[in-house]
């Protein structure tokens, strides 16, 4: 069917919905899931309304009603919809590779063969313990300087890095106009991870001396991983990012940078996570924040495009089950590309173990060259620009980060926020109820809290270099689970077996399944194997297969028919028997408690609580 503009009119013989209509089928759903929607005073959306660690409501449904603020052109402020007005359509976004091996020659090698296969620029990490600031012209020896852009993150090593860099440019013939990429400098970042205050003169000089001799250089990184990587929200990421901003702008015009070159001097470097909508939101959130910093400024319209890099969230990565990261890496790239970062690094799968192998970076670096090549992310300007849930999203992130930055701000900028305590302590609290949820598997990390896989096989690497410490933590998201499961390998390794739980299956298999793979899931997160008793159709039987086990702990798992009929029974029986610890899955009542049960296991149950306590009864040290 069509109009006669000779649109098609899909479905247009049928009436247009309402939200009224949507809201009484919710309704009706949500009765029969036993919801007492009676006693909800609110619109019925908000029960299944979820909300960000930053307090931004996530609503099921958007409409043309939710209103967002104008978003303008690509290209154009406030740069909402991208900070170059043809996007990536003619050349995608830069592929840029982090390397961090120690040793030069196979640092060299890794590079070469990024470089020849698909990556278009080079993240270099040196100092500390990583490569030596002197080992500079060895791992760029064979690279085409004047093609391939190199960025460097040498800490508070950054003036020596950033002259050792120069010079090469300098020896080789690199003429000063075609010197790309970053120097680096980014005092603040340093402060952030190590506690030490940085020297913002020093790398004011150097941004001085970049913006009049290297016209297509950068020399500072505002760098926002720090934050995220504290367990911070996506709010607080973006909020610090724009006060470290704030802090350079104004370190380098005070060495005599006009707004417009000392906004060109800056780069911003986000993270990318495996929540595809609102890392796509946070790109452009954060182009539209420092679009208004660099108006109110006094920059020109061109010079508040913020220059962007992004990475996959280090935070999101886990050492077991890590072939999964491949997956979260590629939503966290797709989310990046689709909010029009200028720059993608896609951290190999491993890098949460040791240094990556070179099978783990080839996979790194073809992630981002299928989802340009094949997938053609980057054909269309701002794909999910339009969307009125990317959109409502995107203001409201903007407005939350705003109000942090704006309180760090009162606080004395960045430097003095960090050193008072400030920062800490706000992230501090969001990383306190991101864990709990993380405890409760709220937030499911798969392959660790949800589906283990126990008999996998480890994957081992060299170490990588340590990280600065002194500053903010540095945490990742499975880590409290993942020493679960090293407690029990070593238990496996010291005893020969596994700890194990027993599961007290009630009737046919049909009956038990559903319930005895829930206490298999969670038992298996903690690195606990699972022992069932298989179909029963007595408290005998199952009481024989508990003996027959030699585990000291039970966990009760039936149909709601068979906990009518047994459940409480085989609770007691279980206690007599010389059951350490009993638990049931299913609602907690006081009934099943009176029979002997300790502990639940359900949905959102403090599953961390659960395997520790257990731990604690087979004597896993």
């Amino acid at each position: 069917m069509t109009e006669p503009s000779g649109e098609l009119a899909l479905a247009a013989e049928f009436p247009e919905p309402t939200r009224e209509q949507w809201r009484t089928l919710v309704d009706g759903v949500l009765r029969r899931s036993g919801v007492d929607v009676d006693q909800h005073a609110g619109p019925i959306e908000d029960l299944i309304a979820s909300r960000s660690y930053d307090g931004v409501t996530i609503a099921p449904l958007y409409t043309a009603q939710d209103a967002v603020p104008p978003t303008g052109l690509p290209g154009l402020p406030p740069f909402t919809r991208g900070s170059r007005p043809q996007g990536g359509v003619t050349s995608g976004w830069d592929v840029r590779q982090r390397h961090d091996n120690p040793d030069p020659a196979a640092a060299r090698d890794a590079v070469l063969a990024d470089l020849e296969h698909g990556v278009t620029s080079v993240w270099l990490r040196l100092g500390g313990d990583g490569l030596p600031v002197a080992a500079l012209g060895r791992v760029l020896d064979g690279v085409y300087l004047d093609l391939a852009p190199v960025v460097l993150d040498a800490g508070a090593e950054f003036a020596e890095a950033a002259d050792a860099l120069l010079r090469l440019y300098a020896e080789r013939g690199v003429p000063a106009a075609e010197v790309r990429g970053n120097l680096g400098a980014d005092p603040i970042g340093v402060q952030a991870r190590t506690g030490v205050a940085g020297g913002l003169d020093d790398a004011a000089a150097l941004a001085a001396r970049t913006a009049r001799e290297f016209p297509a250089l950068r020399s500072i990184v505002v760098d926002a991983l720090p934050y995220h990587e504290a367990g911070g929200s996506d709010a607080e990421e973006l909020g610090c990012s724009l006060a470290a901003g704030v802090a350079y702008l104004r370190a380098l015009t005070g060495a005599g940078l006009s707004v417009d070159e000392a906004c060109g001097q800056l780069e911003f470097r986000y993270a990318a996570s495996a929540d595809q909508f609102l890392t796509i939101a946070k790109f452009r959130a954060a182009r539209r924040l420092w679009a208004r910093v660099a108006e109110v400024s006094g920059a020109a319209g061109p010079s508040g495009a913020q220059a962007q890099h992004a990475v996959t969230s280090t935070a999101m990565m886990t050492r077991r089950d890590p072939w999964v990261n491949l997956l979260r890496a590629t939503i966290a790239c797709f989310g990046a590309g689709l909010g029009g970062a200028d720059s993608v690094t896609v951290l190999p799968f491993d890098a949460a173990i040791g240094l990556s192998d070179d099978f783990a970076r080839r996979i790194a670096r073809n992630t981002q060259s299928l989802l340009l090549e094949e997938s053609r992310l980057a054909a269309v300007i701002d794909p999910a620009g339009g969307s009125w849930y990317v959109e409502r999203l995107t203001d409201e992130l903007a407005r939350a980060a705003w109000a942090w930055f704006q309180r760090i701000e009162r606080a004395g900028g960045l430097p003095a926020a960090l050193a008072s305590g400030l920062v800490a302590g706000q992230l501090a609290e969001t990383w306190a109820a991101r864990s709990a949820n993380i405890a409760n598997r709220t937030d499911a990390i798969t392959g660790v809290s949800e589906f283990p896989h126990l008999a996998e096989k480890p994957v081992s690497r060299p170490p990588a270099p340590a990280e600065p410490t002194g500053g903010l933590p540095r945490i990742r998201y499975a880590q409290a689970f993942e020493d679960l499961r090293d407690r029990a390998d070593a238990h496996l390794a010291a005893t020969g077996s596994r700890p194990s739980v027993f599961l007290a299956t009630l009737g046919p298999v049909s009956a038990h399944t559903a319930r005895a793979t829930v206490a298999a899931n969670l038992f298996q997160a903690g690195g606990i194997e699972t022992v069932s008793a298989g179909a029963t159709g007595s408290v005998e039987e199952v009481l024989a297969a508990f003996e027959a086990s030699g585990a000291r702990i039970a966990c009760v798992c039936g149909s709601e028919k068979s906990y009518v009929d047994q459940a409480e029974r085989v609770a007691a029986a279980l206690k007599q028997a010389g059951a350490a610890r009993v638990l049931l899955v299913g609602t907690p009542t006081d009934s099943y408690r009176r029979a002997g049960v300790d502990e639940f296991v359900f949905t959102r149950c403090p599953a961390l609580d659960v395997l520790t306590n257990s731990f604690a009864i087979l004597g896993v040290a």
